[in-house]
């Protein structure tokens, strides 16, 4: 209620105009308003957002396909769209309005139906379970079990991406967590085409070996603080405009709490290693090993 004058009439000091949200009630199918706000601080990505991400809290997500299937999860396509109203120069009475939108990809952590991460144990050691009971029910297997499960990997890839973001390495801007859904950037093109794989990309010569540099480069980052991504390949490396992007972070380790972290570097630097040699690079798993060793240690 707004508090009245002397004279019994509303307060003009206290009273203020509002906009309704409409439209929403015509929302389709594959379409639902932004999470962005509906999730709590700590769970939206870290300071300075991009210029390009649409925080409006009235703005639109339209889900446009699927960008990749997984065992443990799958990745969307997601438009996020909004109008803005804005008082043209010329005339402070006239309004101009404009579409704002931006791509992000949805990666959702599979339901309690599907399989689990595979290998979970191996990457979790050293990660603690707060709640006795999650513990438990993860040890059994429960359905309980397998949801907090798919929550603790999804949590465990935004932290990831959260820190890897803040220290400068190539990873895509994390723009929110809700439950088992990881929403972040999209690397690609504006048309919806996403970024190949390193797999897929046609590189050779010297932009081969300018590839190379930065997969190396992603590698000691990573170890210069503690980690190892864990399960890094040619497959969880984008390649858009020449220019290398790291995803899939779920199983990142700590390479000294975890006591399989030192092999799981191991296995990052040969693979990456392989894949360049066997395409002519003098690419040396062996000598990039010791490097983010003696960084991580």
């Amino acid at each position: 209620m707004q508090p009245s004058s002397p004279t019994g009439d509303l307060d003009p000091f206290f009273t203020f105009d509002y906009t309704p949200l409409e439209g929403l009630e015509h929302l389709a199918d594959g379409q639902r308003l932004t999470t962005y706000w509906d999730v709590e601080a700590g769970h939206r990505g870290p300071a300075p957002v991009p210029a390009w991400l649409v925080q409006d809290s009235g703005a639109v997500d339209t889900e446009l396909g699927v960008l990749k299937t997984g065992k443990e999860a799958d990745v969307f396509l997601l438009e996020r769209a909004t109008t803005t109203t804005t008082t043209t120069e010329v005339e402070t009475s006239a309004l101009d309005t404009t579409d704002v939108a931006c791509l992000l990809a949805a990666k959702r952590y599979r339901d309690t139906d599907h399989r689990t991460f595979h290998r979970s144990a191996v990457y979790a050691e050293g990660r603690g379970v707060r709640r006795s009971r999650d513990q438990r029910a993860l040890a059994r297997g429960s359905r309980y079990g397998r949801q907090v499960a798919a929550v603790r990997w999804a949590e465990a890839e935004w932290q990831a991406m959260r820190r890897a973001w803040e220290h400068g390495i190539p990873v895509p801007y994390p723009v929110s967590l809700a439950g088992t859904e990881l929403l972040m950037e999209f690397v690609g093109e504006p048309t919806g085409l996403a970024a190949p794989r390193l797999a897929q990309a046609q590189a050779d010569g010297p932009l081969l070996g300018h590839l190379w540099e930065q997969v190396r480069t992603v590698v000691l980052q990573l170890a210069e603080h503690g980690w190892a991504h864990g399960d890094l390949s040619a497959y969880n490396l984008l390649v858009h405009h020449e220019t290398v992007t790291v995803i899939d972070l779920p199983q990142v380790v700590d390479v000294v709490t975890n006591p399989q972290g030192p092999s799981l570097l191991h296995r990052d630097c040969s693979n990456v290693a392989a894949w360049f040699a066997g395409r002519g690079m003098d690419a040396d798993g062996e000598a990039l090993f010791a490097e983010a060793l003696a960084l991580a240690l």
